[in-house]
């Protein structure tokens, strides 16, 4: 049985009307998910439904400004448009598996509530999904989405209206109805198992990418460069490299700057402490409480990170940098008008990262950029924020 705990983060810092159903998520996910027709039944949906493998596309354009060899692994091309489908169909087929009756999610950005519906719609579980208020505003179209697939979305009003209050709305729904329903945690975070089974789902995307790039370019990247916010898309694509000798970079939400509630940095803002039953990285005041964030993306709008990060922080494994929300928005718009590919904001961040570190690649390198997902939800918003 596996501790939970990645060095001294993570666990199960959980009420006890929460423990039984977390336990039980353990005891389906260690008897089911290794079986046969589990794993067969997962990788139909991944592949005839969702559209996996997604491709490593080698950019031309950023690559002779970058004066190095750019790939995108493209989950941006995913049904559903985002990375999150590779989890929502692993969790809601363990669900079901486990004769749940009823799916309850979170949402930032809305990639996740999407993923989730879509999940529910194809495996014939009905939906329930919170999302903050701010949020339901900012992302609209997901939204929408959402409810032509049939989820119902339920706007929190509390704290922030931001991911962080979803998360708590939806945990303390699923402690009520745990009997009935499963809770499809969005990213590596939150109580044991859920940081190790989103990874486990999520790590399809670093096995393509590796295998990927030995096919073009007969070797392994030099770095590999995602977003963090909870952190799922980038220990997906670092997971299968981490005993490799590639640099593995992962790039926060720098938001407005360096002052507490301007942005959403916890890796590089935070100190330990504990968020939705887990413990990891957290931006906290000097009393234990929870800060506020922002982040211009939605999905990286979260006080907490996953601890498996924070292991890798403390081990200087992966370097965690984070950028500006005008670097952000500026990468934005150089991706779209340079290659014909609009990414979303969170994925934007890494492309930001990419524009700032461009001198100190050589002509030879090979740098990844996991596009966790397409930027279709920001583009009006963007359009009437920061014209071009």
């Amino acid at each position: 049985m596996s501790t939970g705990r990645f060095g001294p983060y993570g666990g199960q810092f959980v009420p006890e009307t929460l423990m039984a159903a977390v336990t039980a998520l353990e005891e389906g996910r260690k008897a089911i998910c290794p079986t046969d027709a589990f794993r067969d039944e997962l990788a139909f949906y991944l592949t005839e439904y969702a559209g996996r493998e997604t491709p490593l596309t080698f950019c031309r354009n950023v690559s002779a400004d970058m004066g190095c060899k750019v790939y995108l692994k493209r989950e941006d091309l995913l049904h559903s448009g985002a990375h999150k489908l590779n989890n929502t169909l692993g969790q809601g087929l363990l669900a079901r598996h486990m004769g749940k009756k009823r799916l309850i999610a979170e949402t930032g950005a809305g990639q996740h509530g999407v993923a989730t519906a879509i999940a529910g719609a194809v495996l014939g579980l009905p939906v329930e999904v919170y999302m903050g208020e701010t949020d339901c505003k900012r992302q609209q179209l997901n939204v929408f989405r959402m409810e032509l697939m049939g989820a119902k979305v339920i706007p929190v009003s509390g704290g922030t209206a931001t991911l962080k209050d979803a998360v708590n709305e939806a945990m303390r729904e699923w402690a009520a109805t745990s009997e009935d329903s499963a809770y499809i945690l969005g990213s590596v975070v939150g109580p044991h198992p859920y940081p190790e089974m989103v990874r486990d789902f999520q790590t399809v995307i670093g096995i393509e990418a590796r295998q990927q790039i030995r096919e073009h370019e007969g070797r392994l990247p030099d770095e590999v460069i995602a977003c963090v916010g909870g952190g799922s898309n980038a220990i997906g694509i670092f997971h299968p490299f981490l005993k490799d000798d590639v640099a593995l970079t992962g790039v926060e939400a720098g938001g407005r700057g360096k002052c507490p509630g301007d942005h959403g940095a916890s890796l590089g803002g935070g100190t330990p402490g504990v968020l939705h039953g887990a413990l990891s990285y957290l931006l906290q005041d000097a009393d234990g409480q929870v800060l506020d964030t922002y982040s211009v993306a939605a999905g990286l709008d979260y006080p907490a990170v996953g601890p498996e990060h924070s292991m890798l922080k403390d081990t200087g494994r992966v370097r965690y940098g984070s950028v500006l929300d005008d670097e952000v928005l500026n990468a934005f718009r150089y991706l779209s008008r340079k290659e014909g590919i609009i990414p979303a904001l969170e994925s934007s961040h890494a492309v930001a990262y990419l524009l700032r570190e461009q001198d100190r690649f050589d002509r030879d390198d090979i740098v990844i950029v996991n596009l966790s997902g397409r930027g279709d939800k920001d583009i009006s918003r963007e359009v009437v924020h920061a014209p071009f």
